[in-house]
């Protein structure tokens, strides 16, 4: 078995954020400054999907999460607490957590 050779920075986990086929996510998302833009964002994403398998809630956390944590190592600190607040955003936004302070 042969591996493909990749190029650099081309890594499959970017094809997937890109080309998901859960969600179709604005252009950008994940370097947005504020939280709630980003949950909400999400939020409208995964409601709109019909080819997601999950929940709308499930769908968003989920990719959220895949996101932050193929970039993880990267990410600047500040916008790693960003996206860590935009999952406490999406909670508020579908109903399971109380508003954050």
């Amino acid at each position: 078995m042969t591996k493909k050779s990749k190029t650099p920075g081309n890594k499959w986990s970017s094809e997937v954020t890109k080309h998901s086929d859960a969600l179709d996510l604005k252009e950008g998302v994940f370097t947005l400054q504020d939280p709630k833009k980003i949950a909400a964002s999400l939020k409208h994403s995964a409601e709109e999907s019909t080819r997601k398998k999950g929940t709308p809630y499930q769908s968003a956390m989920s990719m959220l999460t895949f996101y932050i944590n193929r970039d993880g190592k990267n990410l600047p600190e500040k916008q790693k607490k960003i996206l860590e607040e935009a999952k406490g955003e999406l909670r508020v936004l579908f109903g399971r957590e109380e508003t954050i302070k």
